[in-house]
């Protein structure tokens, strides 16, 4: 009589036991499958946008980037997967400039931090999630980000040079006036007392031609003659002293 029951109590947990892998069986077959058929799937193949797969160097629609030539980037990388190629270029108006010419970087040996990205000071960086990276040889995963041509410098427009020229004219015929007017204070000339600043004459053609070439800009102006100003003031002095020694 016992084995006739337990043979009972175990066909029922059998059949407890079949109904719920059935469930289970039944549950997984109507979830959507997460095996993904690569490669034939490649071309709608979701991949998170937070995946880091090799770091980029960003182009805007007209073909520049934003990268400065600062060497952050470099600088901050742990294991030195960054190299930077710099050259100094001379812009239009005479200065002197920084420029990157090739931006080196190794796959092989980056960890992803992202501190390349995070201390850029322009932006100029991003990590793409594009994985398909596999190659047979580990020279080829040294990859040179700045894959455009380099552009020239922009050339300056009419008004550019005509400004430049007028600043660089109205530096000379300053340095000129404030020469004058120390050589004329140094020669014992006529003393004359400063006018105020906004009614400061010119001390002789070189003033008036610097006043000339700075007119529209107050700045440059108001320094021309802060100088013209001082020179006649200096000369002032001069005189005042030489006549009260002259009067003891």
């Amino acid at each position: 009589m016992g084995s006739v029951k337990e043979y009972f109590s175990n066909l029922g947990s059998g059949i407890a036991s079949l109904v719920k892998g059935m469930q289970v069986t039944g549950k997984e077959f109507v979830t959507p499958k997460i095996t993904e058929e690569y490669p034939d799937n490649r071309d709608n193949l979701p991949v998170a946008d937070r995946f880091r797969a090799i770091l980029t160097l960003k182009y805007d629609d007209q073909g520049d980037h934003k990268c400065i030539a600062c060497g952050t980037c470099e600088r901050v990388c742990p294991n030195n997967t960054i190299s930077l190629d710099i050259k100094t270029v001379e812009t239009w108006d005479g200065k002197k400039k920084k420029k990157l010419d090739k931006y080196h970087y190794d796959l092989g040996s980056c960890t992803f931090c992202q501190l390349c990205v995070t201390n850029c000071p322009t932006d100029a960086l991003e990590f793409s999630n594009d994985f398909e990276q596999a190659l047979y040889t580990r020279s080829k995963l040294v990859k040179l980000l700045n894959y455009l041509p380099e552009k020239p410098e922009p050339q300056p427009t009419p008004e550019q040079i005509e400004k430049m020229k007028a600043e660089k004219e109205a530096k000379i015929a300053a340095a000129k006036a404030a020469a004058e007017a120390k050589k004329a204070a140094a020669a014992g000339a006529a003393a004359t007392p400063a006018a105020p600043a906004a009614q400061v004459p010119a001390a002789d053609d070189a003033a008036a031609k610097a006043l000339a070439a700075a007119k529209g800009d107050p700045e440059k102006e108001a320094k021309i003659r802060a100088a013209l100003e001082k020179a006649a003031a200096l000369k002032a002095k001069r005189e005042a002293e030489k006549n009260a020694g002259a009067a003891n």
